[in-house]
């Protein structure tokens, strides 16, 4: 396929029409471009995010054609495949009118050089533009650690020794596993030596055990700490309105950080209740598991290469929970809930699990929508994440009280919690009112598979009803919820019933109201002036499908049975 150019006029002069940025670069061919010029453009793209390289256009955009020696792009393809290590595919192709060439850059899967060395990246500079750069030893190794080829945490640090490990933090990594059910209790009879090997804490290095990042960034010393990874602070800051309340930062052992942040959590984090029947619900602001499971998350999937702190902040508006490193090679912020889980660095994240302070199936991302969605309250935001920060945020809202119940009914009745997929499918529902399967897995950001078994499921509990069949079958909420909010023509109304008469709606609802309705019941349900509503009702109890008692104001109908 050719590419035609996008052209403007400036004066006799032709231009393509847009401007270089992380992806596009335009390379001047006039003089004929150096190959080794060529060359490193390629992999700076491929070890960035891939992009476009315009041959024959100036940086201005000015088209000024391409240099005899590269009218082939078969030819020119093999050359940069031969010219750079592992070798990379390009696509090649002339614009409609061969004036210039669009030469399509891969994102490479490993760290890609130049056949003579050299390792490049692509940024952007302070003014907007972009420009190629060397790639340095710790950006090599952040890059393999975004695409999961490199393991950070469980590198040795460079001179540090096992002094430098603190017995204190170790003993609080014992008191975490004994505390804790989910630790796994047969690390406690392991020496100190054992115990910091299987967690690889150390490893052995020319028969010396040596602190791995993992070890030093767990039971570290903090002085030691300081020295061999500062980028191990953190920040907890709490505000009210432009009213700075504690704003703090400090490089501590990640337990001890931890211990310190929940600290300055919970004396904030205040709860209501929401009564069922003889039942108390206590309702936090922030779901305490969610907030442990974040801040897990952004301790050990955070870049230790970049400077910069974990930081969590308070304030009117929510909880934002931010960590240095976006989010790794295959994870995106729409399939957050169901990619397989992996990380940024493997060694942390595992000891992490087996001291029972994350959850061990990988998927502490589940508990923290889990927080929100057991009390009806909006879903946790990544929104403002970028590829070079995550960035959390949990709305400070109050719960659904009648969604609730729903859920704590059901938890009560079965025993058991319900999965993610079911609780995220009947929030789709709440906001939705009715959905069919496909919507469903959109509103879910699950696949429509999952989508659908997760809705006959919940169809078998009874918490949702479902109406029509194949591809026009919908889904509401169940009744349950309706009439604990003494609802019932808010549930007839989201069942959707278009197709059916007025008459039948009417004893829809009286059905599921005992068996009586109003005529206020009907003006709601139907939208009908008061005169409306009299002449169904009266047609109704002509047609012997209802029955009036009592006179006037106090008038009400019932089904014939």
């Amino acid at each position: 396929m050719q590419y035609k150019a996008i052209i403007g006029q400036w004066g006799d002069d032709m231009n393509i029409g847009f401007k270089e940025d992380l992806t596009i670069e335009f390379k001047s061919d006039k003089n004929k471009l150096p190959d080794s010029d060529l060359v490193d453009a390629v992999v700076a793209f491929a070890n960035t995010n891939g992009g476009d390289i315009y041959l024959g256009i100036e940086d201005d955009g000015e088209i000024t054609g391409l240099h005899k020696s590269h009218q082939d792009i078969t030819q020119l393809a093999a050359f940069i495949a031969n010219k750079t290590v592992p070798p990379i595919a390009v696509r090649a192709e002339k614009s409609e009118d061969k004036q210039y060439l669009k030469i399509s850059v891969p994102k490479s899967r490993s760290i890609v050089a130049s056949s003579s060395g050299k390792i490049q990246r692509r940024r952007i500079k302070a003014d907007g533009t972009p420009e190629n750069v060397p790639m340095y030893p710790h950006e090599i190794a952040s890059r393999l650690s975004d695409l999961s080829l490199l393991d950070y945490s469980s590198l040795c640090v460079p001179d540090a020794t096992y002094s430098d490990l603190d017995p204190v933090e170790r003993e609080r990594l014992r008191s975490i596993i004994r505390m804790n059910p989910q630790g796994e209790q047969n690390l406690l009879e392991l020496d100190d030596e054992e115990l910091d090997k299987a967690l690889r804490l150390v490893a052995d290095n020319n028969r010396q055990l040596v602190p791995t990042y993992c070890g030093m960034l767990l039971i570290g010393r903090t002085d030691s700490l300081r020295g061999c990874v500062p980028t191990a602070e953190a920040a907890f800051q709490v505000m009210n309105g432009t009213n700075v309340i504690l704003n703090e930062s400090f490089l501590l052992p990640l337990l001890a950080a931890f211990e310190k942040m929940e600290t300055y959590m919970n004396a904030r984090n205040t709860e209501s209740e929401i009564e069922e029947g003889l039942f108390r619900i206590s309702v936090p602001d922030y779901n305490k598991r969610a907030f442990r499971e974040a801040l897990v998350n952004a301790f050990s999937h955070r870049d230790y290469t970049m400077m910069g702190r974990v930081r969590v902040q308070m304030d009117n508006d929510g909880l934002t929970i931010s960590n240095p490193g976006g989010f790794i090679e295959g994870v995106t912020i729409d399939n957050l809930l169901t990619v397989e889980p992996h990380g940024r660095n493997t060694a942390l994240a595992d000891a992490m699990k087996r001291i029972g302070l994350a959850e061990r199936t990988g998927r502490g991302v589940d508990r923290i929508f889990e927080g929100s969605l057991l009390y009806g309250k909006p879903l946790p935001d990544y929104s403002e994440s970028t590829n070079v920060m995550v960035k959390l945020f949990i709305p400070k809202s109050l719960p659904d009280p009648n969604f609730t119940r729903l859920i704590s009914e059901e938890h009560r009745t079965t025993g058991e919690s319900l999965p993610i997929n079911s609780l995220l499918v009947l929030n789709a529902l709440k906001l939705n009112r009715r959905a069919t399967v496909n919507e469903l897995a959109e509103f879910s950001h699950i696949t429509v598979e999952k989508a659908r078994i997760t809705a006959e499921r919940l169809v078998e509990s009874g918490m949702i009803e479902p109406s029509g069949n194949g591809k026009g079958r919908c889904y509401t909420l169940s009744a349950k919820l309706y009439q604990a909010n003494n609802n019932i023509s808010g549930y007839i109304r989201q069942k959707g019933i278009d197709s059916i008469r007025y008459p039948e709606m009417v004893l829809q609802f009286a059905k599921e109201n005992g068996g009586t309705i109003t005529r206020g019941d009907v003006m709601e349900l139907l939208h009908l002036t008061k005169s409306q509503a009299y002449n169904l009702l009266k047609k109704m109890v002509d047609d012997d499908k209802l029955d009036l008692k009592g006179t006037t104001r106090n008038a009400y109908y019932i089904l014939k049975h």
